[in-house]
């Protein structure tokens, strides 16, 4: 029994330590991979842009619900520096729905087993949105606070982001 409580300890001093450097303010973990159009993706690569990342899958319907309106905030902030990676964590089954509803999106899109986000920790909710700023820093924590993403939440947290240096 007492092995076992310190096992349970040391996971979750582990689980504790993963999350620690997702601290609002403080620099994002860089996301690596390869999107489904072939094209190489690191997030450390964005610096000076606004980018929001979104794990979703095309079974969820809150994913789905949240899309309109990240991708009209899109098309209206792009120009201004705003990006959107969309990372979905559909199984291989399920991927051709996820390329299916991804046709209606200009979003970066990428298939979580062909991108490292390890720093994030484990994605146990979704959606789950996180939020980096031009610095690089992380504004929104998709794994704490309310998951959805909507026109009143990308206009308090994106928008004056925008307009920094």
């Amino acid at each position: 029994m007492q092995t076992f409580r310190l096992f349970l300890l040391i996971i979750l001093l582990q689980s504790s330590a993963a999350y620690a450097g997702l601290e609002l303010g403080n620099p994002a973990p860089d996301i690596q991979g390869e999107l489904l159009d072939g094209k190489v993706f690191s997030l450390h690569a964005y610096k000076g842009k606004v980018v929001l990342v979104n794990f979703w899958a095309s079974w969820c319907e809150p994913c789905r619900e949240e899309m309109p309106a990240i991708e009209a905030y899109l098309k209206k902030n792009k120009s201004q520096g705003f990006e959107v990676l969309a990372i979905t964590v559909d199984k291989p089954a399920d991927m051709g729905q996820a390329k299916q509803i991804m046709q209606n999106y200009s979003f970066l899109f990428a298939e979580r087993q062909q991108m490292n986000y390890s720093g994030y920790g484990r994605i146990w909710r979704i959606p789950s949105s996180f939020i980096i700023d031009k610095q690089g820093k992380l504004r929104k924590n998709g794994l704490t606070g309310d998951p959805k993403v909507d026109t009143k939440l990308l206009d308090e947290i994106i928008t004056p982001l925008l307009s920094t240096q």
